[in-house]
């Protein structure tokens, strides 16, 4: 499991704008990073995390809904 810390690090890297979103085109730029977040919210590809935790359905994935896949995955464990 990702510390806190650790997630909010990884979703500082993906963040390339710095708008406080994970975007579709930035999990696709960093395919070795969306693969860790992939691991972490046991989803199989960006568009499924998408799917399933963009709860305002912007077409993003903001730190809070980040931190909630990751939250919902590891109590699944």
């Amino acid at each position: 499991m990702t510390t806190e810390q650790e997630l909010q690090a990884l979703f500082n890297t993906l963040d390339s704008d710095h708008d406080g979103k994970i975007s579709i085109n930035d999990l696709f730029l960093s395919p070795g990073l969306s693969a860790i977040i992939s691991s972490e919210t046991n989803t199989t590809s960006p568009q499924e995390l998408l799917v399933n935790y963009d709860s305002d359905k912007d077409g993003s994935i903001t730190y809070e809904e980040l931190k909630e896949a990751v939250e919902q995955a590891n109590s699944l464990n």
